[in-house]
């Protein structure tokens, strides 16, 4: 069994794929901050979670990926979708429950899914995510296709049941499954270290003679080199790998939490990590960008949210006459 653990990624890439980097993050933290100003309007109602502190994950793991991979994601997905390829006006659009969502205004943050970019959710149910990849990559072996299945999940998922049984499925069948976890620490309002008596949870997947990694979360460019090592390996075995992504949430739980079981200095201590930041620092310091050419780069990002939100706005509700499609099936009526 090999566990790996990845080094910080101490060289840009080069200039292309690190401004593609930080416009992807900006766009995600840019995105969440507008939802919670929309959410306290209540523009948009239901559960909200966001991403924010969490960016360089998403953004990096779904680089590895190919237009032909699918994955899974939690109740915290913006990002995901985002970064798969998603648009925001599609997402801002189902948020506001406007029938122009990318589930008709039926999902919700919560539900995002989109079979165009194979981003099959968004789940509300801790946990829930994991069995539905497995079989999803299954599906995909059975058809031998190539491609591999991303399950993004927080490390609350595993002390749930659905994680032990997927991992064991994955192994025992050599699923093609990329297990990401992006372990912030704080299952809802639980830390970690008081709900698992194992903190180390590569140790867990190894269980399962999964290979594993952990990376900083924080480093966009290290989580964008482990997660392409860990989808060629799962590429060239046709097997699981388990990928641990050390991030952090700056915000709350969701917009309900008032986020009273950490202290104020926790929190600054990690946004002193901020992904964004940080990258930010290493391009000036590399010459690739400097303030005229980053207030560009925000000026393009307000103008696709302020095109999103339009876009929200304008669109319609789903008719009353219509609230019944998708939940009886006519099969059989005959």
């Amino acid at each position: 069994m090999t566990t790996m653990t990845s080094k910080p990624g101490q060289a840009l890439v080069n200039r292309e794929q690190s401004l593609h980097f930080l416009r992807q993050m900006l766009r995600i933290r840019r995105f969440e901050e507008k939802s919670a100003e929309l959410y306290s309007a209540m523009k948009i109602r239901g559960f909200l979670h966001l991403y924010i502190g969490e960016e360089a994950v998403a953004v990096g793991v779904t680089e590895a990926l190919g237009s032909d991979d699918a994955v899974v994601a939690t109740y915290r997905e913006h990002g995901h979708a985002m970064s798969r390829g998603m648009s925001m006006a599609a997402i801002m659009a189902e948020m506001y429950g406007k029938i122009d969502g990318c589930c008709r205004g039926r999902g919700g943050s919560m539900h995002l899914f989109d079979v165009e970019h194979r981003l099959y959710g968004g789940n509300a149910i801790v946990a829930g995510g994991l069995p539905v990849a497995v079989g999803l990559a299954l599906a995909d072996q059975m058809q031998n296709k190539k491609s591999v299945t991303c399950c993004c999940f927080g490390e609350g998922a595993m002390a749930e049941g659905e994680f032990h049984e997927a991992m064991n499925l994955a192994a025992l069948w050599q699923l093609p499954v990329l297990f990401v976890c992006e372990n912030n620490f704080y299952a809802m309002g639980t830390a970690l270290q008081l709900s698992e008596s194992v903190v180390d949870l590569t140790s867990k997947a190894a269980a399962y003679a999964v290979p594993t990694a952990t990376v900083d979360g924080m480093d966009v460019i290290a989580v964008a080199e482990a997660a392409e090592k860990a989808s060629d390996t799962v590429r060239e075995t046709g097997g699981p790998f388990f990928l641990e992504c050390r991030t952090y949430r700056f915000r709350p739980h969701s917009m309900f939490d008032p986020g009273l079981y950490r202290s104020r200095q926790e929190v600054e201590g990690w946004k002193q990590r901020c992904p964004i930041i940080s990258l930010i620092r290493r391009l000036k310091d590399k010459g690739w960008i400097d303030d005229p050419g980053l207030e560009r780069l925000e000026g393009e990002i307000a103008t696709e949210i302020d095109s999103a939100v339009d876009f929200a706005e304008q669109s319609e509700w789903e008719s009353v006459e219509d609230l019944t499609r998708f939940v009886y099936s006519d099969a059989g009526a005959n």
